[in-house]
């Protein structure tokens, strides 16, 4: 009967180290935990115990829970860090404080690894002495195994394993740790959010909002720099691409500044779109420009594609319809001092397509010469609807086309829930456009969104017979003449 349940315990341990070996935290968390959890626990000496077998306090060693909170803050929703406290029995050797180190390095593998909890305490009744705390999921028994012991033989060290009595408080555990211990049993747990300068944002399932607002003291406890924890309490605006949010704790101040790709933004994140995961995407698009080309960004935000452009020598003319997205780019402009640089425009996009952009590609394409290596590039990162006005592209300008080289590149943003998401942007532009982009166009995948739901950029050269409508012959009538025009009109009005 001892060996089962020796046995069965062994199994529930081996079990917890292949589920906390599973468990992943987002990279930027661990090591904030490095930062958060300094304050160490408490070590009492208590009876030492060596080869310790005895079966009441075996559960002190195996069980899963052991650096979990009190079990007595299920279902807080009002922050009391002191209810966080207490006490587990963990594993130590004494040795002599000179051949700590080597202790060390020789029990790398069983010595307590957890961020923010001493590895080596001083020991109150020896000021010579130092106790070396173990990890006690490694060390189920309180008894070294023979490898171990050999090797602290070989140090003089008498492999005598003690009992010691830690306190963990509230700064000892980590922010999932204690959301999970204070949510209800089974429900899930926020374990990651979008970090916007000094302002951590969050988005919150329903049964988590009874616990919002010790939720965002909790993140904003754990995160040094965070001194504002929001909410996202509707979807994003399909006009000016912000949301409603509330403030769950800290400073009610939501203008702050960012740094992507060694540039600085400032925005107000309560009256602008910023989504700090695309930062990669935004860094890849800079990558093909080259010094002299032309950007049009169609729907520029506070300048994420537009300044990192300018910056690298382009032609930028950049627009957003939000009266505080186009405030917001013209001082990141000033501040990344390439407000000379950048012609800012606050108009719908189909309107900056057909008016500033059209003005700019009939007056530039033209003047081509053959072999002249100046690209233009035209940036719509309106995932939600950008596929479905591709059609403003149609007969956009009038005349012969320039040289195939020198048509413009659109990279054009959307979203797809469907089964093979590149087909479905695909076909869903070749309808806006009216032609075939079989061979010639490009997708890349920039993210996941959510289940299901991926954010794509499709890329294409603009195809000549879509661009460019042919001029009514010269030596038309001038009856036809004004028909032709009439009928470009009529054209220009279905499109609008």
């Amino acid at each position: 009967l001892w060996r089962l349940g020796y046995c069965a315990r062994l199994l529930k341990t081996n079990h917890f180290r292949t589920a906390a070996s599973n468990t992943s935290f987002p990279a930027v968390w661990m090591l904030l935990a490095q930062h958060c959890g300094r304050i160490p626990g408490l070590f009492v000496v208590v009876k030492k115990n060596t080869f310790f077998t005895m079966p009441e306090t075996m559960e002190d060693k195996t069980n899963p829970e052991l650096y979990l909170p009190h079990p007595g803050v299920r279902g807080m929703t009002l922050l009391n860090r002191e209810a966080f406290k207490r006490t587990v029995v963990v594993p130590a050797l004494k040795v002599k404080k000179e051949i700590v180190s080597s202790v060390l390095k020789s029990l790398k593998q069983s010595v307590l690894q957890r961020p923010g909890l001493k590895r080596v305490v001083e020991d109150p009744e020896d000021e010579d002495s130092r106790f070396v705390i173990l990890d006690p999921h490694k060390i189920p028994e309180f008894s070294l195994g023979e490898s171990e012991q050999q090797v602290l033989k070989q140090l003089n060290v008498h492999p005598e394993v003690c009992k010691y009595h830690l306190e963990l408080t509230y700064e000892n555990f980590k922010s999932e740790e204690i959301l999970r211990a204070i949510l209800p049993e089974g429900q899930e747990v926020t374990s990651g959010f979008s970090r916007v300068g000094h302002i951590a944002h969050l988005n919150l399932r329903d049964h988590q909002l009874p616990y919002r607002h010790l939720i965002g003291q909790v993140i904003m406890d754990k995160n040094p720099g965070i001194t504002c924890v929001v909410n996202k309490t509707n979807i994003i605006d399909s006009t000016y691409r912000n949301f409603e949010m509330e403030v769950l704790a800290g400073e009610n101040n939501l203008v702050t500044k960012v740094k992507e790709n060694n540039i600085t933004y400032e925005l107000d994140f309560s009256k602008v779109y910023w989504n700090p995961r695309l930062g990669t995407e935004h860094g890849r698009i800079a990558e093909l420009l080259r010094p002299g080309d032309v950007l049009f960004d169609v729907c520029a935000g506070v300048g994420p594609f537009a300044i990192p452009a300018a910056r690298r020598n382009c032609r930028v003319f950049a627009n957003d319809l939000n009266p505080a997205s186009y405030s917001w780019l013209l001082h990141n402009c000033r501040l990344n001092k390439v407000d000379t640089k950048v012609k800012a425009f606050n108009m719908d996009g189909r309107d900056f397509l057909r008016g500033p952009v059209r003005e700019e590609l009939g007056k530039e394409l033209p003047l081509l010469k053959e072999g002249q290596k100046t690209a233009f590039h035209i940036v719509m990162n309106l995932p939600a609807l950008a596929v479905e006005f591709l059609d403003v592209f149609r007969h956009l300008l009038v005349g012969e086309p320039c040289s195939p080289a020198g048509l413009p590149t659109v990279h054009c943003y959307g979203f797809s829930k469907h089964s093979n998401p590149a087909r479905d942007i695909q076909e869903r532009a070749e309808a806006s456009l009216g032609t075939s982009l079989a061979g010639r166009c490009s997708v890349f995948l920039v993210r996941n969104v959510a289940p299901n739901k991926e954010m794509l950029c499709l890329s294409f050269q603009i195809p000549a017979d879509v661009l460019y409508k042919r001029p009514c012959p010269d030596e038309a009538k001038p009856a036809s003449k004004r028909l032709c025009t009439s009928q470009e009109s009529s054209e220009e009005k279905l499109l609008s």
